[in-house]
């Protein structure tokens, strides 16, 4: 048994939703009961006792889109990128990146990506990979940096034309492998959707191909309207939007996730209120890509499910939160918008997308709430507060005084696995250091000189 407390407890739990000096006592990998902390230290005299060193206890963060292939960029300078749109910054970048990601390149950019995470005190990832120099075990490999660090994860790879139907097809059948080795595990750890880049990347056969190779086996993760490129090609050279393409191939419904949607129209939010269809929301990437501002407010309005995630621009769940705020506030001209839709899609709706993937298993579990019978996913930020603090304003102490940096120890599944700021059992500095290794033959490659 552990007991974690003499920490202020938020539990995302109607129910019990704050515990101003709580413990949360976890029994394998589920937490079994929560309360007042002396309390519950003088029942479980026998239990591991996690401090949180009057810090905050809540539960572990959920991010709904990154990429792992972008985990060696930190610092790249890539000789002659300077992208003056969006398409561009693809090519000069992003796809140049994944396009000399060997298999062990792959790997390091899992570690670095899952420690950065596992420091912010993120315990579930929804990754959508590409690396076209190495497709086939791709998500293998993925998948087992993930199970040797101890994090839940939700893998796809990135079906694209962009590179010729050898590699579209290669990464066709890397989807469907691993969705099937992943449907045929009794594991609330690793599951799979199947993914697919922008949809100007990719043809109506590809589509098809896609749609059956899955079989019905999972949901799908695609990039949709992020640049206007969407929206050209599919006016252009199929005579409707993007979300309507979807539709008509059948890759739309509730186990589907779309990344930005950025430059929809009301027709396209119809069509994703009316099939049940996910959306996930990146606005510092948003931003950072110059992109624009998805119309998450009227998602909100039309019933859809807005999910949150970072795209990899950060691991920090909490600093894609204080992005949202300020961008929706500043596109609508508002300054009284946007609080209750952040706080939902950090502690609602990636609650929801997560469950779907991983409470539908035999040993699933509620993920992303503090309750008995939940997943022991934990977060503990340090947090000195010099306001009044209660459960009548966690939320505004989140949005304005949390960083994921502040993360002490980071629990998953009932497991520690980074307490008082260190790992406990992953060499941090070892993996850093292959990792190097494995960043300089990627930049060495990029730029065409050593490191």
């Amino acid at each position: 048994m552990l007991l974690v407390g003499n920490g202020r407890v938020i539990t995302r739990d109607e129910a019990l939703p704050y515990v101003e000096d709580g413990a949360v006592l976890i029994e394998g990998d589920r937490i079994v009961e929560l309360g007042e902390g002396a309390e519950l230290k003088a029942a479980h005299p026998e239990a591991e006792f996690v401090d949180a060193r009057g810090g905050v206890i809540m539960p572990g963060l959920i991010n709904c889109h990154t990429h792992i292939y972008s985990g060696l960029a930190r610092g790249l300078a890539i000789k002659g990128c300077n992208p003056t749109n969006f398409l561009e910054n693809l090519e000069q970048q992003w796809w140049n990146i994944d396009r000399h990601l060997t298999l062990d390149g792959t790997r390091a950019s899992a570690y670095v990506t899952v420690l950065e995470s596992i420091k912010n005190g993120v315990t579930t990832i929804f990754d959508h990979h590409a690396s076209f120099r190495e497709i086939p075990g791709s998500l293998f490999a993925i998948k087992d940096v993930c199970q040797e660090l101890g994090i839940r994860a939700c893998l796809c790879y990135e079906v694209s034309d962009r590179d010729g139907r050898q590699k579209r097809d290669e990464a066709i059948r890397e989807n469907g492998e691993f969705a099937r080795w992943a449907a045929s595990q009794d594991s609330d750890m690793i599951a799979a959707m199947f993914g697919g880049h922008a949809l100007f990347t990719l043809s109506d056969e590809t589509l098809d191909k896609m749609v059956e190779e899955n079989d019905g086996l999972t949901g799908f993760h695609v990039h949709v309207c992020e640049g206007l490129d969407d929206v050209w090609d599919s006016a252009r050279n199929h005579g409707c939007t993007s979300v309507h393409r979807l539709l008509d191939h059948g890759l739309l419904g509730e186990d589907t996730m779309l990344g930005h949607c950025i430059h929809v129209t009301p027709a396209d939010m119809d069509i994703l209120a009316a099939t049940c269809t996910n959306v996930v929301n990146n606005p510092a990437s948003n931003m950072n890509n110059a992109v624009g501002c998805a119309p998450v407010l009227e998602f909100f309005k039309r019933g859809i499910t807005v999910a949150l995630g970072t795209d990899a621009y950060t691991h920090d769940m909490l600093e894609s939160l204080k992005s949202f705020l300020p961008i929706q506030r500043h596109n609508s001209g508002l300054p009284n918008v946007g609080w209750e839709q952040a706080m939902t899609m950090l502690f609602k709706n990636n609650r929801t997308m997560a469950e779907r993937y991983f409470s539908a298993k035999p040993a699933g579990k509620p993920l992303g709430v503090l309750a008995p019978g939940a997943a022991a996913d934990i977060a503990i930020f340090d947090y000195k507060t010099f306001t009044p603090f209660s459960d009548e304003n966690v939320d505004g102490h989140i949005l304005f005084g949390f960083e994921g940096r502040g993360c002490r120890t980071t629990i998953v599944n009932g497991k520690v696995l980074y307490k008082d700021r260190a790992f406990v059992d992953a060499d941090e500095d070892a993996i850093c250091a292959w990792s190097m290794g494995e960043a300089k033959k990627l930049w060495g490659e990029l730029n065409g000189r050593q490191y």
